[in-house]
């Protein structure tokens, strides 16, 4: 909304209306308002949820193993982070980008779906919505971001052009843009692969190119179910999704400059994607919206985001991956979430295979992997992982996540140059 004003104020060479054109300035403006709008909101929407007894129940022993007893705690958080993003989004971002527009139906979307998951838990029902309709509903919604990055003209990409000089390889200039499914693949010398070469064996390049955007449709729709379903996991401490999912944003955000910045998308050789500049801005708001939820959501928690907020944190990071065709990373920069998910599978499977032969057998003291650290081993029950034998407090777990996801962002960017 700005950018189109101020931007029509510059033509008619108003002082100071510039700013707004350029994309530092945006990004920088999304994060103080989104902080602001987080941090200040927060406040009242904790006093309006106790206001209403929208709260949760208090936790165990066993799950607080040292006493620390959060009661009253306002669940539904997360809609405190969507306001905080989608203000200085709609404020600040350009509206007629795709990729824009595509972020922000993502976190409206995935909003809605946690919201009336969070609903029906506070009204009694403790598994929430359907595991099911969660899920078609996002694999419905991850195919039409696949359409649409498939479909929109905007959507485009200009690869680097190689060539040798001797025993070195030089970029010297970009292709034209183009519709392409090529994604960024770590650890190969091209660095670069194309999902219709999965269908070399098929000779018509038409053919081949159809199966490619097929292929690319349904990697679209598992990694954006996997990754919002992973930060789900995620959130079950005090500051954990929200601190984990900003170092995530921060480190997406890098990418996205340098992909939308044609002079470092050529020195770093890596895909130029005209338009992913104003990804940046929507990370921005991301980011500051998540530290400044994190203002009353760090140990001990005063609001839980719920649903509404990892579900739509989730795909937020997985829609802005595939925009920047840099998907195939998110196992590494995602890494955390991927664990979760990991953990999970194995102790259903690992305890079903128990009680076929009328054992009790866990892979983790508690599942998903983060519970594994503040619970006990409990008598009968054979474990594939024991230690750590003692507990260790919830915010020492959540610090030292945010430690592994710090580093798995490095490794992430060096990536680009490990080939």
């Amino acid at each position: 909304m700005l950018y189109d004003l101020f931007k029509y104020l510059d033509g008619l060479d108003i002082p100071g209306a510039g700013m707004f054109c350029y994309v530092s300035f945006r990004g920088l403006s999304s994060l103080i308002l989104s902080l602001v709008i987080s941090m200040v909101a927060g406040e009242y929407f904790i006093k309006y949820m106790r206001k209403k007894k929208h709260i949760e129940e208090a936790r165990d022993a066993a799950i607080d193993p040292y006493g620390v007893q959060k009661k009253g705690v306002p669940s539904m958080g997360g809609v405190v982070i969507l306001a905080a993003v989608l203000t200085p989004a709609l404020l600040f971002g350009k509206l007629t980008n795709v990729y824009m527009v595509l972020l922000i139906a993502t976190i409206a979307f995935f909003g809605v779906i946690g919201f009336v998951d969070d609903k029906i838990k506070l009204g009694g029902n403790k598994d929430g919505m359907p595991p099911r309709l969660k899920l078609l509903s996002q694999f419905v919604f991850g195919i039409c971001v696949g359409l649409t990055l498939w479909l929109s003209p905007d959507a485009v990409v200009r690869e680097n052009v190689e060539r040798e000089i001797g025993d070195k390889v030089e970029v010297y200039h970009m292709s034209e843009a183009r519709k392409s499914t090529v994604t960024t693949l770590p650890f190969v010398k091209s660095n670069n692969i194309d999902y219709y070469e999965v269908f070399a064996f098929i000779q018509d390049g038409k053919t081949k190119r159809a199966c490619g955007w097929i292929l690319f449709v349904l990697v679209t729709t598992f990694v954006i179910a996997a990754v919002s379903n992973g930060a789900n996991l995620n959130d079950g401490m005090d500051g954990m999704c929200a601190g984990n999912s900003a170092i995530i944003g921060v480190t997406l955000g890098i990418l996205a400059y340098v992909s939308g910045h044609v002079q470092f998308a050529s020195y770093l050789n890596v895909m130029y994607i005209p338009g992913t500049e104003e990804v940046l801005v929507f990370l921005c708001a991301f980011v500051g919206a998540l530290v400044g939820f994190l203002w009353y959501n760090a140990y001990p928690a005063k609001v839980f985001m719920g649903d509404t907020g990892s579900l739509a944190i989730g795909g937020v990071i997985a829609v802005t991956a595939i925009i920047i065709h840099k998907e195939m990373l998110l196992p590494i920069l995602c890494g955390i979430f991927l664990m979760e998910s990991l953990s999970v599978i194995l102790q259903l499977s690992y305890a079903k295979k128990g009680n076929a032969r009328g054992e009790k057998w866990r892979v983790f003291k508690r599942a998903p992997f983060h519970d594994h650290y503040r619970h006990r081993m409990e008598d009968g029950v054979k474990y594939l992982i024991k230690r750590p034998h003692g507990l260790l407090f919830e915010s020492m777990i959540t610090t030292r996540f945010w430690i592994v996801t710090i580093l798995l962002a490095a490794i992430t960017i060096i990536t680009l140059k490990i080939r």
